[in-house]
């Protein structure tokens, strides 16, 4: 079917090493970045000098300081190393590249877009700095910028064309077959490569999976697990592969209906994980209990809570590029505060809310696959007695909010589509087996990580890609 999602862009990719990181930092720091820097050293990073701060973290590391302090410390070190790789534009550079197509665009209407929160900045070494997709994000917003050409359209009518018809049947379901590969050429022959590639996992609306055509070599993981891989380890293969196949069932239930005699999913297993924070991100700050309280006050009914909550995100967050996860502090109440983020951020936001409304809400992670676009994306499971376990998907809901398409926001309270693969059913799962080196993203995993001896590669050094090579209505 020829449509295929790779990245880097062609140019970016790290062909010769050594690659990855040697930082001393570990997956499991990561969950201590909610403790904070001390001030001074915060105030160096929040003000650029990148440099000084990481300095500041060493001096303090290598005297006698708490255990979970220092994991912070490490957490923070390391991710400021990658900071200016992905806030890498300056002022001027991010004028030209806009003036290439908007001639006559000013410094002025760079500033009106920056206070309206269109574009995400940091201090890098004292100087204000843009995501290298800064113009990306821009493009969503074509009446705000009508200087530049906008994102590629969507093929919303196929989209609406399949709610349609699980609106009209009570569902749909595919069958699809993907092929994942990935790839480090930079790792030196005799280096331990290792690489952990998604692939389908058991979970409510995914069942009949087939992984096969693989690299040689390879460990899959049982199809309950958190996150699901295929493994490889080589000293000699630098491009491992897997191509699978798997039944996506959609279920349609009208939520403003009664609740149908069955639910839809059949475990309605509810946990305690499934109500409580995970640091550093889940976290029950008080900025998103006093929203919380407020959004649902006055409401008894537990979907009528989980709906109002879906509504005053996708009302109101605004869809925006993000930097990678790690790079991100306490992603639902920043979200919350700036009114702007992705899939994921959104989701987050939407599950932190639920359980601090007392619904038990889930994550759910892997790619979007339609006809025309394979790439990845992250979405929402909430329970209610009534209904059982339902979907939610923010992010486009807020995306046809943008568009003028109520009913399709309204659909994705409760529902999905069947162009989904889901790998994730938790977030900040450990891989199987764990990762040994730091991971590109230590919260999800979506697209593949990879580690050479050790070393956990960043975004830069790994080619990866998803292609579709079937998908069929059954």
């Amino acid at each position: 079917m020829a449509v295929r999602f790779e990245y880097p862009e062609a140019g970016k990719l790290v062909e010769k090493g050594p690659v990855g990181s040697a930082d001393a930092v570990s997956n499991d720091d990561f969950r201590f970045l909610a403790l904070g820097l001390p001030a001074e050293i915060d105030r160096l990073k929040q003000a650029g000098y990148l440099r000084q701060a990481i300095c500041a973290c060493d001096a303090l590391l290598a005297g006698k300081v708490n255990p979970e302090l220092a994991a912070c410390l490490r957490a923070e070190r390391h991710r400021m190393g990658r900071l200016a790789q992905q806030f890498c534009v300056t002022r001027k550079e991010a004028l030209e590249a806009i003036r290439t197509e908007w001639p006559d665009f000013s410094e002025k209407r760079l500033d009106d877009l920056i206070e309206a929160k269109r574009i995400d900045w940091r201090f890098i070494d004292g100087e204000q700095r843009f995501l290298a997709n800064f113009l990306d994000s821009l493009r969503v917003y074509p009446r705000e910028v009508p200087g530049l050409a906008p994102a590629a359209p969507t093929d919303t009518a196929a989209r609406n064309t399949m709610l349609a018809k699980m609106h009209e049947h009570g569902g749909a379901s595919c069958e699809i077959t993907l092929k994942a590969t990935i790839e480090v050429p930079g790792a030196a022959e005799g280096e331990m490569l290792r690489a952990w590639v998604p692939v389908p996992a058991a979970c409510p609306q995914q069942s009949a999976i087939e992984v096969f055509d693989w690299t040689p070599g390879v460990i899959v993981a049982a199809e309950d697990a958190p996150a699901r891989t295929a493994f490889w380890g080589s000293r000699s293969t630098r491009a491992f592969e897997a191509t699978y196949r798997y039944r996506i069932d959609a279920p349609y239930v009208d939520t403003l209906a009664p609740a149908p005699a069955r639910h839809v999913v059949a475990d309605d297993t509810v946990t305690d994980d499934n109500l409580a924070e995970l640091s550093p991100h889940i976290v029950f700050t008080p900025y998103l209990c006093v929203l919380t309280e407020r959004v649902v006050a006055g409401i008894e009914r537990p979907i009528d809570r989980a709906r109002a909550i879906y509504d005053y995100i996708t009302m109101n967050v605004d869809y925006r590029y993000q930097p990678d996860y790690a790079q991100l502090d306490c992603i639902p109440d920043g979200c919350a505060k700036s009114l702007r983020g992705d899939c994921g951020v959104m989701a987050l936001t939407f599950i932190t809310m639920c359980r601090i409304a007392g619904i038990p809400a889930r994550w759910q992670s892997g790619l979007y696959v339609a006809p025309d676009h394979v790439g990845p994306h992250d979405w929402a499971m909430f329970y209610t007695d009534e209904f059982g376990w339902l979907w939610a998907d923010c992010s486009f809901g807020s995306s046809a909010r943008r568009e003028g398409d109520e009913g399709r926001r309204l659909h994705y309270f409760g529902n999905l589509d069947p162009w989904r693969m889901v790998a994730n059913n938790r977030f900040q799962a450990e891989l199987s087996p764990a990762c040994d080196g730091v991971r590109w993203d230590p919260f999800d995993n979506q697209m593949g990580e990879a580690s050479v001896d050790g070393r956990g590669c960043d975004l830069c050094e790994m080619r990866r890609a998803i292609e579709l090579v079937e998908m069929r209505e059954v």
